[in-house]
């Protein structure tokens, strides 16, 4: 494993490079924002927002929404844009009370909202295989998130669907994939965390065609024919998390009383009971956790120093997020003790290896970490 020298990531984490300077391609990125000319970007938005008021005969845009700050964020950009949203939210099977509360807070601020419902049945079947296939039960939710979104987009003639962050825009990638407008299977595939498998990958055994049609992207000629064009909001504004919190915070958006859910955050990942689930098998795959995306974006954003970053991880431990994974065992009908026999199947043998009768990473970030 190399470690960026810069942030607290590995270059084991997907889509990520780091250079012959010891710098991770994220770092990279980051740092190129300041040469950006916000000011044209926001210019280049509102050149988007007149369009897609031109073409609407209804809603202006669809906002995918989960409830979170970021949605929150979205919602309230778009509003003040003058557009007309339809907000749009694929329901966990894992709401939270905080999660519910902050969807609610967030149509109150004055837009129509479709909550999309998967069966559960589909849901737990198709939870249940991808986890036994790729160890991360949270495929099907990507697949969801991302088409749903886009075939109500369709089926209302609606000419632009608004996401926020932009993984390609974090960790390199090109002009149009950083922008968004072509929104494809190409994209979703590269970016979309779901192992580079589509809809189709997936019928067979206990899921038939006909119980995936809510994953299903609609077909590029269609999205095309219609003029329907997706783009993220961190392309035409600075993304950072505590200026979307801050925008949230003031339209009655609230963190989690408790503390962070999973990682650094107090007010990320905290509406889905199963997304710390995801989060954790980064841990056996790939050597590092939540915790250290979170804290590497705060030293990219000046807020934090890579040396106390390395010290609030020593001091957090290991951290398996074991009511969380009761809960997924709960609706998936699973034991615990099958879900982690299953888990060991996806640690990385190239940086774990077994010493003394404990797991351990030899060329982990911190020498003297405690493998308990």
């Amino acid at each position: 494993m190399r470690w960026c020298r810069s942030c607290v990531l590995p270059d084991t984490r997907p889509n990520l490079e780091i250079g012959d300077d010891g710098v991770c391609n994220a770092c990279r990125a980051h740092a190129s924002k300041r040469g950006i000319d916000w000011a044209a970007r926001a210019e280049a938005f509102r050149e988007v927002v007149a369009r897609a008021r031109r073409e609407s005969t209804g809603y202006d845009c669809v906002i995918p929404v989960s409830g979170g700050k970021d949605s929150t964020w979205q919602v309230v950009t778009c509003l003040e844009a003058g557009l007309k949203p339809l907000a749009v939210t694929w329901k966990t099977p894992g709401r939270t009370a905080i999660g519910a509360a902050n969807l609610a807070n967030l149509v109150a601020l004055g837009v129509d909202h479709i909550d999309y419902q998967v069966s559960p049945v589909t849901e737990r079947r198709f939870m249940r295989a991808a986890l036994a296939r790729f160890g991360d039960p949270a495929i099907p939710m990507h697949m969801a998130l991302f088409a749903i979104p886009l075939r109500i987009a369709l089926r209302f003639r609606i000419p632009l669907v608004v996401w926020g962050e932009n993984s390609a825009f974090e960790y390199g990638g090109t002009e149009e994939e950083r922008r968004g407008f072509a929104l494809d299977g190409a994209w979703l595939r590269k970016y979309g965390v779901t192992h580079g498998t589509s809809w189709r990958d997936w019928i067979g055994g206990a899921l038939a065609e006909r119980d995936l049609v809510a994953y299903a992207l609609p077909a590029e000629a269609e999205l095309a024919a219609a003029g329907t064009r997706a783009i993220f909001l961190g392309y035409y504004f600075p993304w950072d998390p505590k200026a979307t919190l801050a925008v949230a915070s003031a339209h009655g958006f609230r963190p989690r009383s408790e503390g962070p859910k999973t990682g650094y955050y107090d007010y990320a990942d905290i509406d889905d009971d199963f997304i710390s689930v995801h989060h954790w098998f980064k841990w056996y795959k790939f050597g590092f956790t939540r915790l250290f995306d979170n804290l590497s974006l705060e030293i990219r954003n000046d807020r934090m120093t890579r040396e106390r970053a390395i010290d609030i991880i020593r001091e957090r431990g290991e951290e398996t997020p074991q009511a969380d994974i009761a809960a997924l065992c709960r609706f998936l009908d699973m034991p615990k003790d099958e879900f982690f026999a299953l888990a060991e199947r996806f640690r990385n043998p190239r940086i774990w290896e077994r010493s003394g009768g404990r797991w351990i990473m030899p060329e982990f970030l911190i020498p003297d970490w405690d493998w308990r």
